[in-house]
């Protein structure tokens, strides 16, 4: 029986480390991952992470539940790696796509369906580690944890109307490198079509 968050949250605040030890590992993944998106690098990422549950501890009491845990936490990583992105000298860049490319990106995907489901989630893998900045980041929530573009909106701190926008690049970014790394045949019968809007 998995125990919810809530009452780990009750006994962190009552001093039980242990429990927060069991939180950490419950999301440590997920906000590693999270950081390794925005950041481009492996130190960076896993310093963040440890910056994000050392800011979530400490901020454990002013949790109101308004949202799930989960979104607060991830709202928490997010913010974090920001901070550390303006520390840095150098800004990591977002790669140009040219504007004139139009992706059909249901029917990139749905070629994604033919291959099989570990090599499916390894060629997405990969290609979300070359997307920097908030791109693989809001694409690992809305694709991973399967977050709605509210909660995505709440973790980032931007409106929904923006987070849309974002989320259509970013997709579009994504497809670009899918379409990029598809075995030729996979491809065959491809054509530009109307883009989609977005879910």
């Amino acid at each position: 029986m998995i125990i919810n968050d809530q009452s780990y949250i009750e006994r962190i605040l009552k001093g039980d480390t242990h429990a927060f030890g069991i939180l950490v590992d419950r999301y440590k993944t997920l906000v590693y991952t999270l950081c390794l998106r925005m950041m481009g690098n492996r130190e960076e990422a896993e310093e963040v992470s440890q910056d994000t549950f050392l800011k979530v501890y400490r901020s454990m009491g002013r949790f109101k539940g308004d949202s799930k845990f989960s979104t607060w936490i991830y709202r928490i990583a997010y913010n974090t790696c920001l901070d550390r992105i303006k520390k840095n000298k150098h800004r990591h860049l977002l790669s140009s796509i040219d504007e004139k490319d139009h992706f059909d990106i249901g029917f990139i995907e749905s070629r994604y369906d033919d291959l099989d489901k570990k090599a499916r989630a390894e060629a997405i893998k990969s290609c979300l580690e070359k997307l920097p900045g908030d791109t693989g980041f809001i694409l690992t929530l809305y694709y991973y944890e399967e977050l709605s573009l509210k909660e995505i909106a709440d973790i980032t701190g931007n409106g929904l109307n923006n987070i849309k926008v974002k989320l259509f690049r970013s997709r579009k970014k994504l497809m670009h490198l899918l379409k990029e790394n598809l075995e030729p045949e996979l491809l065959e019968g491809y054509e530009n079509r109307i883009r989609p809007s977005v879910r």
